[in-house]
């Protein structure tokens, strides 16, 4: 079998590696949290709360983090906030497993694990052309977010396991040992140091105003946005799992493992899928039918009466998000100019990981309100519906290619 090009390329295949394997930990911390907060509480809108402190964290720092991007030396940016992260993970898997831990300390966790993260995420995107040629670019993109996905898979599965084991704290010792492997790995990296661009010469609110001002005058990345919003904050299934998983499915830590782990797998069919969607069919089709079946995915995992069909239905939400997640990463990247591509990525960080932060909070305090099932059925119908009303308003996504960038933009 051959072996992609992109993979040749030494610094390309150490990074890779220690990324997969950092978020391999991240995510199992985030079940972990919320699983955790759930158990101390029984309260959904207080399981929200994780979410809330995500949500406040990126939306304050992402810009920042951004422009950071663009004017440091990416690697020790990475090495520095992947330092940090360990630190806040070690600290909260020595206060759980002395059993001292309070919902109070998960979330302040959780708000200090994502501020580290709102400068490690720009910085991880922007440093990916330092490492591969421009005609490998692409690929490398491409090959991350499978990745990311397989990540997403294992990460909750194994905090299932290792919770049923030892409980959360042994979920975030792990976490804490997968943060410094890739600190170790960043070092060895011998990419070339950052050129400072123009515009590390202007002041910090400026540069981010220009980021910013780039994606508004980008009609295609601004509509991408608000289709990957309607998913993230409105579709946010993932606060409800602990809930769902006891109270409506009766299940324990192994069962809600599975259902944490089930949409990445679902995610990497997506992925796989996808590069065929892409050479049949016009990419803006592949987001608009994406988002739209991931919303009505999402209203299936509610109405789900027992685990099994709940799995399918996680199953089924995890492909249809991929395959639309995927085409809008490319679009965002491609539509990108390099010098920018820090402050661009750090502004779709806001819909890409503060969405499903929001979602958390805004969900969680649904369910409290309305119950799980209706509040995550009512939710799903927001993206099917937007992405509908996307497609017979405007041309731009619907005839967008990303094989043809900037065509319709």
């Amino acid at each position: 079998m051959r072996v992609p090009e992109v993979l040749r390329h030494r610094d390309f295949d150490l990074y890779w590696g220690g990324v997969v394997l950092s978020q391999i930990g991240t995510r199992g911390a985030v079940a972990a949290n919320l699983y955790q907060v759930y158990e101390l509480t029984g309260s959904t809108a207080q399981v929200g709360l994780v979410g809330l402190a995500q949500a406040v964290a990126l939306v304050v720092l992402s810009p920042l983090g951004g422009v950071y991007a663009d004017r440091l030396d990416r690697r020790r940016l990475l090495q520095a906030s992947q330092a940090l992260a360990l630190l806040v993970s070690a600290a909260l898997a020595a206060v759980t497993l002395a059993g001292h831990a309070t919902v109070w300390a998960v979330v302040l966790s959780s708000l200090l694990a994502t501020a580290a993260a709102t400068f490690d995420q720009p910085a991880r995107q922007a440093l990916i052309p330092a490492m591969v040629p421009r005609e490998h670019l692409v690929d490398a993109f491409a090959l991350l977010n499978p990745s990311r996905e397989l990540a997403v898979l294992l990460g909750p599965a194994l905090a299932g396991l290792l919770i049923a084991i030892g409980g959360p704290g042994l979920v975030y010792a792990f976490d804490t040992v997968t943060y410094a492997v890739l600190v170790g790995v960043l070092a060895l990296l011998r990419t070339p140091g950052l050129k400072p661009p123009d515009g590390a010469r202007q002041p910090v609110w400026q540069s981010m105003r220009e980021g910013m001002a780039y994606v508004v005058r980008r009609p295609v990345i601004r509509q991408l946005i608000g289709l990957d919003l309607s998913a993230t904050v409105f579709g946010a299934y993932r606060v409800l799992l602990p809930a769902l998983a006891a109270d409506v499915w009766h299940t324990g830590a192994t069962g809600y493992g599975l259902l944490s782990a089930a949409p990445s797998a679902g995610a990497l069919i997506g992925s796989v899928w996808v590069f065929r969607l892409v050479r049949t069919a016009r990419s803006g089709h592949v987001v608009l039918y994406g988002t739209a079946a991931y919303g009505l995915a999402v209203v299936g995992l509610a109405l789900a009466p027992s685990l099994w069909p709940a799995l399918v239905m996680a199953l089924a939400l995890g492909a249809a998000d991929a395959v639309a997640t995927t085409v809008r990463h490319a679009a965002v990247q491609l539509e990108t100019p390099d010098e920018l591509r820090g402050r661009v990525s750090a502004g779709y960080q806001i819909a890409s990981r503060g969405g499903p932060a929001v979602g958390d909070s805004l969900m969680g305090v649904a369910a409290g309100v309305l119950g799980p099932v209706t509040a995550l059925a009512a939710g799903g119908l927001v993206p099917a519906l937007t992405a509908g009303a996307s497609a017979l308003r405007s041309r731009t996504i619907r005839e967008y290619d990303v094989s043809r960038p900037g065509a319709t933009a």
